[in-house]
């Protein structure tokens, strides 16, 4: 919320002075003229209700306020029904007669938050203009602020991003991994109200150099939690930490990230270089991408490979280091393949773990790597060049809830041996080319064979290696998958069990 400090009297609380009860009637007379008021004068004739008095002034004037007579309560022009906006409070010392008590409220604070709500509606879901209405409606005494989150200078023109922004971050944490050699900071989604916290598995072990780091987790409002790893998935880079002694956060809500559109929006929240609370957008710039990304965490992973006659290229993708640490080169040359969601949203060092949401703030990937215009050692920009990557976050869901469960999550694994389709000769298609196939695996027992061609996986289309290593291990270990291949120039379909990656 808006943390405009301070308290807005409402209009009911103005000030009146007390009436004096007029005298009794004097009997009517036969004269013309009107007979001599009594000394403590006439009841006061019934005014109309005042607004609040200017808050640029020291002290109403006595009487200034609400009619003298009448019942409370009733004909307030400026009552917390048809309050707009707030008010300043008056910063001067109370009236000589008694008065009504003063209730502090809430409105002051949230005006940001609220009018965002009412020109979204209820589609970035941070209250809609129901919400808004039912605030204005009622007076709240509240303790001391959080430390602001969302600044709103003006509130006649947020916009749906101001939203989105409000619901969000108070479920994106930064998180800061220390150990012997050296450390990092990186970004995290809370998944539960006790602690739960979705990130990368590059983020929590330096990319593989420890197993044991030191956690510290800050969330939005500025609270420091120690933290302890739960389990880490290096297979698609996701982990799970656990926040030690919370409570009262706000997890994240997930969308259905298989029902996107390129060009939806897209807007990105972490801690870029550490500074936390940031906020950056953009649109889904392309879907059913694939990356292979150097991973010092990376599992043996024998059963793909690339086709031995491509010269292996330095990959353009890279895993980021908040406080501008850059990828370490590694001895090994491991790799993981991914799905992911391309966008042109900013992401830079730091924002590995964050959220990648749509525009009704709903999680739609985890933010997991960066394309650097040189390649990652060749002096290339290592910032935004706007080709970023997150986790879609039906995968991130799914490893998360068997992290959290078993400690681990599983991944599908297809028992052959694969290569680019367009590399092989006398190539007219693309896909993935079934090298050779393991004597038991899935891939045998639906029947595929060497030469064949993989187009498509569960739906979504294949143009290389990479993809049919990236889908297959996107879908759990033992579930069921249907994939399309040609053969022979005809395309058949194929249902099979994926066997489990170890």
């Amino acid at each position: 919320m808006s943390d405009n400090q301070g308290s807005r009297p409402e209009s009911e609380d103005s000030v009146s002075e007390p009436v004096t009860p007029a005298a009794s009637p004097q009997p009517a007379s036969s004269s013309d003229v009107p007979p001599t008021p009594a000394a403590t004068g006439p009841a006061a004739p019934s005014m109309p209700p005042r607004p609040p008095y200017p808050a640029a002034y020291p002290k109403a004037p006595a009487g200034y306020g609400a009619p003298a007579a009448g019942p409370a309560g009733t004909g307030q022009a400026f009552g917390p029904g048809a309050q707009t906006a707030p008010t300043l409070p008056l910063n001067s010392p109370a009236p000589s007669t008694p008065a009504p008590a003063r209730k502090k409220s809430t409105a002051g604070r949230t005006v940001g938050l609220l009018v965002a709500a009412a020109l979204v509606g209820g589609a970035a879901g941070v209250g809609g203009t129901y919400a808004g209405i039912s605030m204005w409606g009622q007076t709240q005494t509240t303790a001391a602020s959080s430390p602001t989150v969302v600044t709103v200078n003006d509130t006649q023109k947020v916009n749906n991003v101001t939203a989105v922004a409000a619901k969000v971050l108070p479920s994106v944490v930064t998180i800061s991994a220390t150990a012997s050699n050296g450390g990092g900071t990186g970004s995290g989604v809370v998944l539960s109200a006790d602690g739960y916290v979705l990130t990368n598995t590059h983020v929590v072990t330096l990319d593989g150099a420890t197993a044991d780091p030191t956690l510290s987790v800050t969330t939005s409002d500025g609270k420091v939690y120690k933290a302890t790893v739960v389990g880490t998935d290096p297979t698609y880079d996701l982990a799970v930490i656990k926040l030690t002694d919370a409570s009262g956060l706000t997890p994240i809500d997930f969308a259905d990230s298989s029902k996107l559109n390129v060009g939806d929006q897209a807007i990105a929240l972490g801690a870029p270089l550490g500074l936390d609370n940031t906020v950056t957008t953009g649109i889904v710039s392309a879907l059913n991408r694939s990356i292979e990304i150097a991973s010092s965490a990376a599992p043996d992973d024998s059963s793909t490979k690339e086709d031995g006659g491509q010269g292996q290229q330095e990959s353009p993708f890279q895993f980021d280091f908040g406080q501008g640490q850059q990828q370490q080169q590694q001895s090994t040359n491991a790799t993981i393949k991914i799905a992911v969601i391309q966008t042109d949203a900013a992401i830079n060092p730091g924002n590995s773990g964050g959220a990648l949401v749509d525009s009704d703030g709903k999680l739609i990937g985890i933010n997991v790597a960066i394309a650097s215009s040189g390649g990652s050692s060749s002096g290339g920009q290592s910032g935004n060049i706007g080709v970023g990557f997150s986790i879609p976050a039906n995968i991130a869901q799914r490893v998360a809830d068997e992290i959290i469960k078993d400690g681990s999550a599983t991944h599908g694994l297809l028992g052959a041996t694969v290569a680019d389709a367009a590399s092989q000769k006398n190539a007219t298609i693309q896909g993935a080319y079934i090298q050779d196939v393991s004597s038991g695996g899935a891939a045998a027992g639906a029947g595929l064979r060497s030469g064949d061609i993989v187009t498509e996986f569960n739906g979504v289309p294949v143009t290389n290696a990479i993809d049919l290593t990236a889908q297959v291990r996107a879908a759990a270990g033992g579930s069921e998958a249907t994939l399309s291949y040609v053969r022979d120039g005809k395309t058949e379909t194929a249902k099979l069990t994926l066997g489990t990656l170890q």
